[in-house]
């Protein structure tokens, strides 16, 4: 059971400012299905794009986006299998990686985008830096263990059966992030909920294949993530003090890039840092990315 703050917590003026800046929607076809993209900022300009973890959706990122769009056009897209793109038959993590290129230049980012990806999705970011290794201005890696689950965990999440429910109400109420971690603020974790839903015609289901982790295995594996020495940009990594990652596996995820990636630690955030430290992480995506920004200027 996820443990969430104060149910009488009232969302914060920065909050509703920034969910009120609601994004434009965009798609674009890449290798014969939909991508779905929300868009703040101004097209045309540098940019950033936006990776979700495993089972999320581009909505994570609605309350930090539009605190990064001041400086810089930013896209979020929903991997395929996820929110509302298209289902595939397969989930090869280079097809993820190549969505993630094609929604920079449809979003509307000019020049080479910084990529930022959470968990799964820094996997997926990284895998992107490295297959289109002259495309990309840098790189974050947020809380990401780059370690395939364990063969228990496989078994018993192909177990698991997707269910339905009668209400919105009743599966937003049961939104849990996975794995659990000991804060949610409870207005992004409704927002969320209320973003990852959909009635199916037969009940309220989640926004996801459910199908999605038998379609991403060969041979009962995830396969292992190749090299990524021939990632050339600059690499940001941040370990949540709370999250999955020890100070040490961060140090040797650092030692895999072309150049080693800078570890910065974000402190109290349990695994998903836009969940309950969003400020302290908007504060460090500004630093870095302004940091980025001084030294290559303006393309």
């Amino acid at each position: 059971m996820v443990g969430t703050a104060e149910a009488g917590v009232v969302a914060p003026e920065w909050f509703g400012r920034a969910i009120a800046e609601l994004p434009e929607h965009r798609e674009v076809d890449v290798a014969g299905g939909v991508v779905h993209l929300r868009c703040w900022g101004r097209a045309g300009t540098a940019g950033v794009v936006l990776v979700h973890g495993g089972s999320a959706h581009s909505g994570w990122w609605d309350h930090i986006a539009p605190l990064l769009a001041g400086t810089h056009r930013v896209v979020a897209l929903d991997l395929s299998g996820h929110g509302d793109s298209a289902v595939r038959s397969r989930y090869p993590i280079e097809g993820w990686a190549d969505e993630v290129m094609a929604a920079a230049e449809a979003g509307g980012i000019a020049g080479r985008p910084y990529v930022i990806g959470h968990s799964m999705g820094g996997r997926v970011s990284a895998v992107a830096a490295a297959r289109h290794r002259e495309s990309l201005a840098g790189l974050v890696v947020i809380d990401s263990p780059f370690q395939e689950p364990s063969e228990e965990s496989i078994v018993g999440q192909l177990l698991r059966r997707p269910t339905t429910y009668p209400t919105r109400d009743e599966i937003c109420g049961r939104f849990r992030t996975v794995p659990g971690q000991a804060v949610l603020l409870p207005y992004v974790a409704r927002h969320v909920a209320e973003e990852s839903v959909r009635d199916t015609g037969a009940g309220w289901g989640w926004k996801f294949d459910p199908e999605m982790l038998r379609k991403r295995l060969e041979d009962g594996r995830i396969p292992p993530l190749g090299s990524l020495r021939a990632v050339d940009a600059s690499v940001l990594y941040i370990r949540c003090e709370r999250g999955l990652v020890t100070r040490e596996r961060a140090l040797e995820i650092a030692s895999l890039f072309g150049r080693p990636a800078t570890v910065v630690e974000l402190a109290e955030a349990g695994h998903h840092p836009m969940m309950d430290q969003p400020l302290a992480l908007v504060a460090t995506l500004r630093t870095v990315l302004a940091e980025w920004d001084s030294r290559v200027g303006p393309e």
